[in-house]
């Protein structure tokens, strides 16, 4: 299949790779030229405007956004809408608010666009060499791209959700939980780091990751943490929040769900502002690990 990427940041970058290396043809465009230039030397086809683009395109064209939630996607899907036909694909690989992806389903449904939303996880790892992907799309255009995303996804790394919406909303449940799963990790290694005992953080995370109930992705990324990292004094313990934690608990709460976990997580992110902790400075670190977010140095 031959599909322009949009966006060629950590995850656009990456994707693109992915997608050549299985043999897929790709048309890339980024507003940085230099951007577009490396990526051609890795084989792309490069653009270097969204109608260059789109010319490049044979319909159905197939256009995969990867670019930051809110106004940037929503500003080149809506670009887009005025260059595509009937038919013509747009997938929104980012974290865009759901409602928000309904919102811009209805206005391109409007002109025959259809809008696919691929919730991804994995980090650039995952987006580089086998992503896990959560994917809204009507069943005829899901059947369509699917040789395409099994390709570029892991092993039953893949599921379509149901319709358009669907993708970012069970991607959006699964970063709240992300943010649950990271706070116990980082309050855990608090006390460990409070304690009298002369403790090697670097080898008890190891050991938690080889038989024991949490072993995990995450546990994993802990050890790295502490390998790269040493005891974490060079970072600030500033975690920011990247939007789909708070989403989930104002969605629980409009649903009248309790969520305390998902809550208190969220509320720890803000008051990292303030506050000076260990655990805080873990999270920060392992979020660069998995998602190459940036770490405040010291």
């Amino acid at each position: 299949m031959k599909a322009g990427i949009v966006g060629l940041g950590k995850m656009g970058k990456n994707l693109a790779l992915n997608m050549m290396d299985n043999g897929h043809d790709v048309v890339a465009y980024n507003r940085t030229p230099k951007k577009v230039k490396n990526i051609e030397e890795k084989g792309a086809e490069g653009a270097y405007s969204l109608e260059g683009l789109v010319e490049k395109l044979s319909p159905p064209r197939v256009i995969w956004v990867m670019v930051p939630a809110g106004d940037p996607v929503h500003d080149i899907i809506t670009r887009l809408s005025s260059l595509l036909k009937t038919g013509d694909v747009i997938v929104d690989g980012g974290n865009s608010h759901f409602k928000k992806t309904l919102e811009r389903d209805q206005m391109l449904g409007d002109k025959g666009i259809e809008l696919v939303d691929a919730g991804t996880s994995g980090g650039v790892t995952g987006a580089r060499h086998g992503a896990c992907m959560m994917v809204g799309a009507s069943e005829d255009i899901y059947e369509y791209l699917e040789p395409l995303i099994d390709d570029i996804t892991v092993e039953d790394g893949c599921i379509h959700t149901g319709t358009t919406g669907s993708g970012h909303f069970v991607k959006m449940v699964h970063n709240g939980i992300e943010y649950g799963m990271l706070e116990a990790i980082g309050e855990g290694f608090e006390v460990l780091e409070a304690s009298d005992f002369d403790l090697n953080f670097e080898d008890i995370a190891r050991v938690w990751n080889n038989g024991s109930v949490i072993e995990s992705w995450l546990i994993e990324l802990t050890k790295n943490v502490f390998e790269d990292r040493g005891n974490l004094e060079d970072i600030k313990p500033v975690i920011d929040s990247s939007g789909e934690g708070k989403w989930t608990v104002e969605e629980a709460i409009d649903l009248g769900l309790s969520v305390p976990v998902l809550a208190e997580a969220l509320m720890v992110r803000y008051s990292t502002q303030q506050d000076e902790n260990f655990g805080a400075k873990l999270i920060a670190a392992l979020r660069n690990q998995f998602g190459g977010h940036d770490v405040e140095n010291k």
